[in-house]
């Protein structure tokens, strides 16, 4: 999405959608729990839009102005994470987990800024794979029949591509065009839209350079499944970079971390995972969001952001070792 014409706060659309629902979230205790959720909402995106960094530029306010943030995001985040908001609101409806989706838009916004206002920030259908489906080897030679593969993600900084595909050669005039296969047959909202202008098709799509995954826990099915999807997005672009964010870990010490194709994982509450039921119990200590994991966080995407991806072979060779460290 861009900063300019797609809304990149997930978690007040998710909050606006349950006040609007027609047919869910209708009886009193629903309504009077999204009013109240709504106030302190308001009051978190506004405190958040007023404040101001960190930029692409380096200051020494950087990590206090994220440390605001943390502040601000961890308020918030214990006061919807109340017992009764968990118990009326599961999760199914994404109403919690999109809290930590629009943190990450908040926390970079005014970095993507710097590079331009039409730059892809927030939740995205990205660009997975391309593959052609034309009817017949007739049809072929008229247009490529592309399909462009998307897939969701839960915040993604990058750009969004416009891409001409047509046959090389004009053909000539068939007698017998053969029969038309429409584009979207099945599960359209997985591939990219296109607009068909004689012979040659237009996409757009979307195209990620930095991932995060958000997850309110990583067990090892988790971390597999967001491996595979690392490993698919940097096959693509090389360039890009792929991380996981939680709050809690559900991972055993024997697991092999070395082994996974994500670039870092980070856990914001440094703690094991625990059944959101005993996360009530009186005596259970919840650590807060460590403001330092956010700075690490924070530095690591504006470093891959403004750092210069030039190199290949000939760099490699002038230097002695060819692949970046």
């Amino acid at each position: 999405m861009s900063t300019t014409d797609r809304n990149p706060l997930v978690h007040g659309s998710n909050l606006e959608q349950k006040e609007n629902h027609r047919t869910k979230y209708r009886d009193d205790k629903s309504r009077e729990y999204i009013s109240e959720i709504r106030s302190e909402y308001d009051k978190w995106q506004a405190e958040n839009l007023q404040l101001l960094g960190p930029t692409s530029q380096s200051t020494e306010q950087d990590n206090a102005i994220i440390a605001d943030r943390v502040a601000l995001f961890s308020t918030y985040k214990d006061f919807i994470d109340q017992q009764k908001y968990a118990e009326k609101f599961d999760s199914r409806s994404n109403l919690h987990s999109s809290v930590l989706e629009e943190f990450l838009y908040y926390l970079f916004r005014d970095l993507v800024r710097d590079f331009g206002e039409h730059a892809l920030i927030g939740k995205s259908h990205t660009f997975k794979d391309i593959f052609f489906v034309p009817p017949k080897y007739s049809e072929m030679l008229k247009r490529p029949y592309a399909r462009i593969e998307k897939k969701d993600h839960d915040f993604v900084i990058g750009a969004t591509i416009q891409a001409s595909l047509e046959a090389a050669i004009p053909p000539e005039r068939d007698r017998n065009s053969g029969e038309i296969l429409p584009l979207f047959k099945e599960e359209p909202e997985k591939y990219s839209e296109v607009t068909v202008t004689g012979n040659t098709e237009t996409h757009i799509f979307d195209i990620p350079v930095v991932v995060i995954e958000c997850k309110t826990y990583l067990d090892k099915t988790m971390l597999e499944g967001s491996s595979r999807a690392a490993e698919d997005l940097k096959a693509r672009n090389p360039n890009s970079l792929y991380v996981v964010v939680m709050e809690w870990i559900k991972l055993s010490s024997d697991v092999n971390l070395r082994k996974y194709k994500v670039d870092q994982i980070y856990l914001l509450r440094q703690q094991k995972n625990t059944d959101r039921e005993f996360r009530y119990e009186e005596t259970y200590l919840k650590n807060p969001i460590n403001p330092t994991v956010i700075q690490h966080l924070f530095h690591k995407v504006r470093k891959h952001l403004t750092m210069d991806w030039t190199g290949g072979i000939e760099y490699g060779i002038q230097r002695g070792w060819l692949i970046d460290e």
